[in-house]
């Protein structure tokens, strides 16, 4: 596949849950998100706890099945390829590294079983030769000595660690996408950015695609060549990283970056956010998103949705003050 071609497009994705047991009170925990993903190329989502972004790269695994919306794997519908190639090659193709590295690992087994298992039932490898992969795998995401590494259990690792045996899984079955949520956030700041440079080497040389979700767009500037800031469920500014972290136009985005604390500055700066609770997405909900919350906002925010402005090449955000 060419580093330019789309793997993964997705377009009006929408997400409703049910509120308690009622089949009519629903909340829309994704609305309308669109983007694609190319060969070696990493999109950071970024926003904070209940913005959607991890309920987005769950519908990817087909945890959720989503509401509306579609999306297209390698040229053909998902539908359509889980179809022709089942769901256990869907499910190899598209893998993921969850948030806890102390949680995502069985406490029961050793790092060998670990990696070794998916290996085996993807075909990866066989008996004779499963173990030799292993110690490969485990060598390319820095944990050496390999060979002692795999005979211990994950109570016996840092979180660091532990977080490159889950990485070392997830490559193990040689898939086309990786979702990373939040893969940094749990691990002390001394080893985050090891993490971070592990899988940009991995999208560089092996061509991976990586969605990378963060709460963090400083991270998302280091890591992804495109970002995309999401606010209950809605993706109010996306394009290339550079653009959006260096000069964001969402009032959120802003926000955002606002609140990543800077070297010489000390003191506690005015975000000039309103005060008040994220609000409920309904499906019924109208106007803006951020209405409630956002300083500038006007009689217009809270009656109809902004739609998408180009606000320079490669560079989009929803706003009606734009």
């Amino acid at each position: 596949m060419d580093n330019n071609e789309t793997i993964l497009s997705i377009k009006n994705l929408m997400m409703d849950f049910r509120i308690g047991h009622s089949k009519t009170h629903l909340m829309r925990a994704v609305n309308d998100v669109s983007f694609d993903l190319r060969k070696g190329e990493a999109l950071a989502i970024v926003g904070e706890s209940g913005s959607g972004k991890s309920t987005g790269a769950r519908i990817l695994t087909r945890i959720y099945k989503e509401t509306g919306g579609s999306i297209t794997f390698k040229g053909k519908p998902l539908a359509d390829y889980v179809s022709e190639y089942g769901e256990l090659e869907y499910a190899r193709q598209v893998q993921m590294i969850f948030q806890d590295p102390f949680s995502s690992l069985n406490p029961v087994h050793n790092i060998h079983h670990h990696i070794a298992r998916p290996l085996l039932i993807h075909q990866r490898a066989t008996k004779q030769n499963v173990t030799e992969k292993v110690i490969a795998l485990l060598e390319l995401v820095g944990l050496s000595p390999a060979v002692e590494t795999a005979q211990k259990f994950p109570h016996e690792l840092s979180g660091g660690q532990r977080q490159r045996v889950a990485i070392a899984r997830a490559i193990a079955v040689d898939p086309e996408v990786i979702l990373a949520d939040e893969p940094i956030s749990m691990l002390d700041v001394s080893v985050r950015l090891g993490i971070l440079n592990l899988m940009a080497d991995l999208k560089d040389k092996h061509g991976i695609a990586f969605m990378y979700i963060t709460h963090d767009i400083a991270t998302a500037r280091y890591f992804a060549e495109k970002t995309a800031v999401m606010y209950v469920g809605h993706m109010v500014e996306w394009g290339e990283s550079d653009s959006v972290t260096q000069n964001p136009q969402h009032p959120y985005s802003k926000l955002l970056l606002s609140a990543v604390p800077e070297v010489g500055k000390a003191g506690r700066r005015d975000l000039s956010v309103k005060k008040g609770d994220i609000p409920l997405w309904k499906p019924s909900s109208v106007g803006c998103p951020f209405a409630s919350r956002c300083p500038i906002a006007t009689d217009t925010c809270t009656q109809s949705m902004p739609e998408a402005t180009r606000v320079r090449p490669g560079h989009y955000a929803r706003c009606h003050h734009l």
